[in-house]
């Protein structure tokens, strides 16, 4: 083999197209391992069940992944995920109320459907009453709305503990159940409306993609630049607003997974430019949740769920974030 070779394929490798190809690649093995192996009886109805399994995983993998890595790119911190502005707790504050008020049979017997309309429609009626209010005049700041939404955030988290501390046993266990995410066995109708929703936010993106790079230079290079700062940030505030209530409202509150694949994502994908680092994020997205639950599921035996594994992960690589930005 020539010289010429040998040094073509280290140079091929360091193109982020080769490695979201190699990436997906990967993700379609794990994909196809999961779904047709280990067939305990009817392969149709295993791969019917599976398959859904899959599109959740995926679904979640491009909300989550997607809306973090535009999320670091308004904040102009990669520490930060949309779940400090409070998104998880509302979510437990709404799910709370609702069998405070209701009672768990209530919360059990009523429609899906409905009850994800609910979600969906109040915690981004939440979030567009936040951006409006701290965003929309002269003096107001991207740093004054995040820290008004780590405030709400602890208020809501403080007030649906009150409450569930006035639930019964069985109300309670309903409540918790709730509050961690759960990606097997989702609702058909349900993925359908959330796979719409953030297919939708995606097509909103994919034209921004171009005026996401000029972002990342900061606001004053940006509105020098021709971009529309203001009108911009909360175009893309909506769209992470609607992609997190979605997902959020479908499996659950899964706080560290964005925090986890965007990062890895910047150091993959060997690109700062958004065309390349959201399409690795989603992909490594998907990657770790095929992945867990293989392990979890296949190799491990085990009756958990993989939100639980994800939250410990995340937030150790959170505090390695903090402590490796603290000694720079």
């Amino acid at each position: 083999m020539s010289t010429d070779v040998i040094a073509e394929k280290p140079r091929l490798w360091r193109r982020p197209g080769a490695r979201i190809l190699a990436l997906a690649g990967v993700v379609a093995l794990l994909a196809a391992l999961y779904l047709l192996t280990d067939v305990p009886g009817s392969f149709l109805f295993a791969a019917k069940v599976r398959g859904l399994t899959i599109a959740a995983m995926a679904v979640v993998a491009v909300a989550v992944g997607a809306s973090t890595v535009v999320f670091h790119t308004i904040t102009q911190n990669r520490i930060l995920t949309p779940s400090i502005m409070g998104f998880d707790a509302f979510y437990g504050l709404i799910t709370t109320l609702m069998v405070f008020l209701f009672g768990a049979a209530g919360f059990l017997s009523a429609d899906s459907l409905l009850l994800w309309i609910l979600q969906v429609v109040v915690m981004v009626a939440f979030s567009v009453f936040l951006f409006t209010w701290l965003f929309a005049g002269k003096r107001r700041s991207i740093h004054l709305m995040l820290l008004v939404g780590i405030v709400l955030g602890t208020f809501f988290r403080s007030f649906t503990e009150w409450m569930q501390r006035m639930l019964d046993p069985l109300d309670f266990q309903v409540v918790t159940d709730a509050m961690f995410a759960s990606l097997t066995r989702p609702d058909p109708t349900l993925l359908t409306f959330t796979a719409v929703l953030v297919m939708g936010a995606c097509a909103v993106l994919v034209p921004l993609l171009s005026q996401l790079d000029v972002l990342t230079l900061g606001e004053p290079v940006a509105v020098g630049l021709g971009v529309n700062h203001r009108r911009l940030v909360m175009m893309l505030f909506l769209v992470v607003s609607v992609m997190v209530a979605a997902s959020t409202a479908l499996v659950g509150p899964i706080m560290f997974f964005g925090l986890i694949v965007a990062n890895l994502a910047y150091s993959y994908a060997g690109s700062f430019r958004h065309r390349w680092t959201l399409p690795t994020a989603v992909l490594l997205g998907l990657l770790c949740l095929l992945g867990g639950q293989l392990v979890i599921e296949r190799m491990l035996g085990w009756n958990g769920t993989l939100s639980t594994v994800i939250e410990f992960a995340g937030g150790a690589f959170f505090l390695y974030l903090v402590l490796r930005k603290g000694a720079r």
